[in-house]
């Protein structure tokens, strides 16, 4: 089909060598039929099996040792995950070891069934169950490659060859089993999203049959996305051909376990769910090989932003985060979904000026309601879900740099120093604060923002007020009676008005600064004056008892000078 490019997009071609590679309908046959998957909803979350402690251990360059391994371990079952793959005891001593220690000290509690990883061999797999053996629970799980080209250039075998070690593997792992009550067992067809789909069945239902499951001893059947290949809407296809032709149905567990290499493991998790997947293998944060496995954190949050339990407790996201990163000495990006330092950060004006509002609102909404802010339906502009949910404080939600504008400063100066400055003020300090921004090229601290304030609205002017006072001689009527210095004179003046400020304003005519208050704002803490001096307006703040009158001097002096 030749296609042309519209006028509009001027992109040409980028002269890389994009023929050598095959789409994926050349590479797999994705079987068509009903689709399920589109219209489906999760209402409740998949049995996640975090694989840090093999899968995800294996991509460090410094694999984790016991004490490591322990730390990370105690955090899986602390935050409520039920299934945890804590090794492949056949591939190093420290693996070995690590199932002989949980075997051994107690760690593992009563709810929690432990995953072991094996290949498809005879000594491994004898390995393997010696590693296991004192644990009350656990499910061992093959694999091997399926897929035609892993099967050429990787095993060297054909597909008959592959069912036969797959099958003598099985039937290897039954005997070892016995009729230990506690042991289940689990598939991986790796690359299982280019292999052969009557292969994938043909494998999983033998299986099924062989270790005879049962709805109350199921077994695992996982399809890995070992390298990710094409748009998750196909692999949510493969799923559900799976899920919808599979044997004995009721006595599988539906697994899946994508890879993040074209970046969609999240989007590929979620639509497996959709498409009848019951389990979800990942990691913390995404770690693993390559580009990792798929974020367990991320997809889970992703379904408590949407009003779905999780079923894990991740209210205290900085202390999984540190430990995570402690373990993998790798660290999480800024930018990462939830977790990142910056993700709840707005510097942008317009995104400040809608959390800021947003969050006086939701305020508002729980005073209305009667109940905690906390407590309250969540509906915050920029924020998908509260981030004191998962421990965050809003300190941090919203920063200033030069890209910001008068909502973001208007709420550091508010939520830390307690200064509400007018609607109308705002854009003025919004200005004062972009010039030093744009000069220091860096971020303002709220202490940095107070002191710019300072400097702006409190500091001393060329129009000073030496002494004063002010009584009210009858009702409505107050005088003002001052030392004022204007220029290179001093001397005495008084005033009279309807209140002090009016008052004060008369007296700084009389002293030759004529002044029209505008604007005059007092909230309790601050004032808050907009005056016309010589026909230039400026805004003026002042703070104490007389916060009223220093404004209105603020005001003054900004605009003679």
């Amino acid at each position: 089909m030749t296609t042309t490019t519209p006028v509009w997009n001027p992109q040409r071609p980028s002269g890389m060598p994009y023929h050598r590679y095959r789409p994926f309908q050349e590479r797999v046959h994705v079987p068509a039929g009903h689709r399920g998957w589109p219209s489906a909803r999760i209402e409740r979350a998949p049995l996640w099996v975090p694989v840090d402690l093999r899968d995800g251990n294996q991509a460090l360059a410094e694999p984790m040792d016991t004490p490591r391994k322990r730390r990370f371990f105690d955090l899986l079952t602390a935050v409520g995950f039920k299934e945890i793959e804590v090794g492949y005891p056949s591939a190093s001593r420290a693996d070995f070891d690590f199932v002989r220690h949980l075997a051994g000290g107690g760690a593992v509690p009563d709810d929690v069934t432990p995953v072991v990883f094996t290949p498809a061999r005879a000594d491994l797999i004898d390995r393997t169950f010696d590693a296991i053996e004192g644990l009350p629970r656990a499910v061992v799980h093959l694999y091997i490659a399926t897929s035609p080209v892993w099967r050429e250039v990787v095993l060297g075998r054909s597909r008959a060859e592959v069912r036969r070690t797959v099958r003598e593997a099985a039937e290897h792992m039954a005997r070892r089993a016995g009729d230990a009550p506690g042991i289940r067992f689990q598939f991986s067809p790796e690359t299982f999203n280019l292999t052969e789909p009557d292969l994938v069945l043909e494998l999983y239902d033998g299986l099924t049959r062989l270790w005879d499951a049962s709805p109350d001893r199921p077994v695992t059947h996982n399809l890995p996305a070992t390298v990710e290949i094409a748009t998750p809407n196909v692999y949510a296809d493969q799923i559900e051909y799976v899920h919808r032709n599979l044997s004995r149905r009721d006595s599988v567990i539906l697994s899946v376990h994508p890879h993040n290499d074209r970046g969609t493991g999240v989007a590929c998790a979620e639509l497996a769910v959709l498409a009848g997947a019951q389990r979800v293998e990942g990691c913390l944060f995404g770690n693993g090989e390559r580009t990792g496995n798929v974020d367990l954190v991320t997809l889970a949050l992703n379904l408590y932003a949407q009003g779905v339990d999780p079923m894990v407790d991740l209210g205290d996201l900085d202390a999984v985060r540190e430990t995570v990163e402690h373990c993998n000495r790798l660290p999480v990006h800024p930018r990462h979904p939830y977790a990142g330092d910056l993700v709840y950060t707005a510097f942008s004006g317009t995104h400040q000026d809608a959390i800021g509002k947003g969050l006086a609102r939701h305020a508002r909404r729980a005073a209305e309601l009667g109940v905690p802010e906390s407590a309250a339906p969540w509906a915050v502009p920029y924020l998908p879900i509260d981030p004191a949910d998962v421990g965050r404080s809003y300190e941090a939600v919203i920063r200033v740099n030069s890209q910001s504008g008068k909502g973001g400063v208007a709420y550091l100066l508010r939520t830390h120093h307690g200064i509400d400055l007018p609607p109308r003020m705002r854009p003025d300090f919004a200005r004062v604060v972009q010039a030093a921004t744009d000069d220091s090229g860096r971020e303002a601290t709220p202490k940095e923002l107070y002191e710019l304030f300072r400097a702006t609205y409190l500091a001393e002017g060329a129009v000073r007020l030496h002494a004063w006072s002010a009584h009210e001689p009858s009702p409505g009527v107050h005088r003002f009676v001052c030392t004022l210095e204007a220029g290179d004179r001093v001397g005495d003046y008084e005033g009279t008005g309807a209140g002090v400020p009016t008052a004060f304003v008369d007296a700084l005519a009389g002293a030759g600064v004529p002044v029209e208050v505008l604007d005059l704002t007092e909230d309790g803490t601050a004032a808050f004056a907009e005056c016309r001096v010589g026909g230039v307006t400026a805004w003026g703040a002042g703070t104490g008892p007389s916060a009223a009158v220093h404004a209105v001097l603020s005001a003054v002096n900004r605009a003679v000078r």
